[in-house]
């Protein structure tokens, strides 16, 4: 493929085979693509002693053959992640990524029985300290949707509304077509092109419903006349858009965008439906998450949870009766 022209094999094929065979989004290959080519840039390094001084994003690699690849071993590594920390000041998580993608090379090199033995069989990944997810409090979820006006207020208020009532991803929310939905119900395409069921609350209806009004008036001109969401170019609208317009209203709020995302809005759909007592079971199948352990990140408390739990302890009225008898 011409964008993976820059790589040998067999790093050519296994981005194939996870994308193709194993059903990964062609983002998704693309992550592991950057992850595993500066990989083999660090390879080239070591292979050829290159001066700490070269141009490490301009490093050919095309000459990393199989050979090479079965000589790393787990210190090499280990190395790679010291450099990584140090030199490109790469995140924890981000290190933790590209170990999973080693791994995950390494282990079809090894099954593919292009390599004799899986050298990043015992490869640890890096211990990352849970944060909790941000998220717009209840308040903050008001306002940001008091606060939409303009030309589009319509269509920006019926999409925030369907972020914070369904948690849906920003990839799901653009390529929802007219006809996915029926009644309560919404068909999105989430990760692995899964299809899953999404149940419109009032709000959600109501606000479909009014966006409707002016949505059936692009539909002649509609370059896609089956996109629910169109921009003011009558197309389908982007990704780009409806991060643009989150922002703007973020700002009305004096919120930092870079912080409060599109997919912090996500967050607080999650967040808000486990507070409210949504079973974490449900919270699973509404978020699309494959792995229980993906959803249990939103299982935090607030404060007052924290507070309300102390004070209505079965105990919490028995107090010691100082009165002495005379």
């Amino acid at each position: 493929m011409k964008k993976f022209s820059d790589i040998p094999e067999p790093l050519v094929s296994f981005l194939l085979y996870i994308e193709n065979i194993q059903g990964k989004s062609p983002r998704t290959a693309l992550s592991y693509y950057y992850d595993l080519r500066a990989f083999y840039k660090f390879l080239k390094v070591k292979k050829n002693n290159l001066s700490d001084d070269c141009d490490f994003d301009l490093i050919d690699v095309l000459d990393i053959d199989i050979s090479y690849l079965s000589t790393v071993d787990l210190n090499l590594v280990y190395e790679y992640m010291n450099f990584l920390n140090r030199e490109r000041s790469n995140s924890p998580s981000s290190r933790a990524r590209k170990i999973a993608s080693i791994k995950s090379y390494y282990r079809y090199l090894y099954k593919s029985k292009l390599i004799a033995e899986n050298p990043m069989a015992d490869l640890e990944t890096i211990k990352l300290t849970k944060r909790l997810p941000v998220h717009f409090t209840l308040e903050d979820s008001v306002q940001l949707l008091e606060g939409i006006d303009g030309k589009n207020a319509l269509r920006d208020y019926c999409i925030i509304t369907l972020f914070l009532n369904c948690g849906m991803r920003l990839a799901e929310l653009v390529s929802i077509n007219t006809t996915d939905i029926r009644g309560d119900k919404l068909t999105v395409i989430g990760k692995g092109d899964k299809e899953r069921t999404v149940y419109l609350n009032d709000a959600c209806l109501d606000a479909i419903d009014a966006y409707m009004t002016v949505r059936k008036n692009q539909s002649p001109t509609a370059s896609d006349k089956n996109a629910l969401f169109l921009s003011s170019r009558n197309r389908r609208i982007s990704r780009r858009t409806v991060q643009h317009i989150v922002e703007i209203n973020v700002k009305k709020l004096g919120l930092d965008p870079h912080k409060f995302t599109t997919h912090k809005l996500r967050h607080t759909a999650a967040t808000l439906m486990y507070q409210s007592g949504v079973n974490i079971r449900a919270l699973q199948k509404i978020l699309g998450h494959k792995q229980l352990t993906t959803t249990e990140i939103y299982t935090h408390v607030s404060d007052d949870q924290i507070k309300e739990a102390v004070s209505s302890h079965p105990l919490s009225n028995v107090k010691k009766n100082n009165t002495e008898k005379g």
